[in-house]
């Protein structure tokens, strides 16, 4: 299993319309196989930082799941969302492999 952790830079006056961008991507990840573990919007501290996990069996599954969304109506329109309304400036990925028991 591998777990992608991806840190964004927000707009801090478009959060609600980052949370609708986000409430896309979950169902969008799972439709591909994954398993999503949800987003986290700024509460204390920074208010700019927003950040992402979810899950795949391995990373050959995460490319997997990259190519197809390139090409998914629906992912396209979530990308689209998030280019119209800049709410997001900038992302990074990480990737991490969980320890469970």
């Amino acid at each position: 299993m591998i777990t992608c952790h991806v840190r964004y830079v927000i707009e801090p006056s478009l959060i609600a319309e980052f949370e609708a961008y986000a409430k896309m991507w979950i169902p969008l990840v799972e439709k591909f196989g994954g398993q999503h573990h949800g987003y986290f919007l700024p509460a204390e501290g920074a208010n700019n930082i927003a950040l992402a996990l979810f899950s795949f069996s391995s990373l050959a599954a995460y490319e997997q799941y990259r190519h197809q969304s390139q090409h998914d109506a629906e992912c396209l329109k979530a990308f689209a969302y998030a280019a119209q309304t800049r709410c997001v400036l900038s992302y990074e990925r990480s990737f991490f492999r969980p320890v469970l028991e």
